[in-house]
């Protein structure tokens, strides 16, 4: 499966492992889910990464807003202002009757208080609510093995979430699967290490499903053993061969899953897919992904 990368629009990059198998998909134990039957994913809490629409927004952003709108979506998270300002960009959202509530931004490294109140300003300039780290876990070497380096991370999102929160908002980290690999021959993996060393109370935690499956992590366990912390999902499905879908259209369950919405802390449900409009994809194709992911979430009862 090809390299899908994010460094142009914020400084990080997004690698392509090894698959891994699905696992079980059974509905969860009697008693275990929040919603029960009957239960639905809010629409106005549907949202999309704009990753999803990158090469559409470079040929036009104010039409892809607009056709976002006139699916149904509301709200949007972005990963970078496509060559506008914070306040540029606020514009074309609020024009097409939208809401960027989440943004991706990476927090410095080296750690730097200063270059990160800047990305908190633009933050607030554009109206997020939420602000989330969108990627560790490779190194120049590869894949990152060591503890300490996450121990070091972990150090630096505490105190990216607490000036996030002295400026209003909610500070998250979003995973790959790289975090999911056992580090310096320890049984805690990155993600244990990310989840146990940072302040509840200052990162929450954006899963996202695909990634989680493609680093052998069931979300399920994820929401046990994170009650109340997972704000926010990237719902991105898998096929067959463990590459990309539409949502809805591959393996991953997301009934069994979104049962457990209350007891996870989810207010927000965020579609994206990472090589839409990307080769042999089309732009026109990647906005299909986001009607196809609307319509799956809006539909869906668990």
């Amino acid at each position: 499966m090809p390299e899908i990368s994010r460094r142009h629009l914020f400084g990080a990059a997004a690698a392509v492992g090894a698959t891994t198998a699905l696992g079980s998909t059974a509905p969860a134990a009697a008693g275990g889910g929040s919603h029960g039957a009957g239960g639905r994913v809010p629409r106005d809490q549907i949202s999309v990464q704009l990753y999803t629409l990158r090469n559409q927004l470079g040929i036009n952003l104010e039409t892809t807003f607009t056709e976002l709108a006139a699916i149904g979506y509301r709200r949007v998270e972005h990963a970078g202002f496509v060559g506008r300002t914070a306040a540029q960009f606020r514009a074309a959202l609020n024009n097409a009757g939208l809401k960027a509530t989440s943004g991706h931004a990476g927090i410095p490294q080296p750690w730097n208080a200063e270059t990160w109140k800047r990305t908190l300003d633009d933050a607030a300039i554009v109206g997020n609510k939420y602000i989330v780290h969108p990627y560790f876990g490779t190194g120049a070497n590869g894949p990152i093995r060591d503890a300490a380096v996450y121990q070091a991370f972990a150090a630096d999102l505490n105190k990216a979430g607490e000036l996030a929160r002295r400026a209003g908002l909610s500070f998250g980290y979003h995973n790959h699967h790289n975090e999911f690999l056992r580090q310096s021959g320890t049984s805690r993996t990155g993600f244990d290490i990310l989840t146990g060393e940072t302040d509840e109370r200052l990162v929450h935690l954006e899963v996202d499903l695909y990634w989680a499956w493609r680093g052998a992590a069931d979300p399920i366990d994820l929401i046990e053993k994170n009650r109340r912390r997972i704000k926010q999902v990237h719902v991105k499905d898998m096929d067959v061969n463990s590459a990309f879908a539409d949502p809805g259209t591959g393996l991953i369950d997301f009934e069994r899953i979104f049962r457990r919405a209350k007891e996870a802390g989810l207010i927000e449900y965020i579609v994206e897919r990472d090589d839409a409009g990307s080769p042999p994809r089309t732009p026109a194709q990647a906005l299909d992904t986001a009607r196809v992911g609307y319509q799956y979430l809006s539909g869906l009862r668990f």
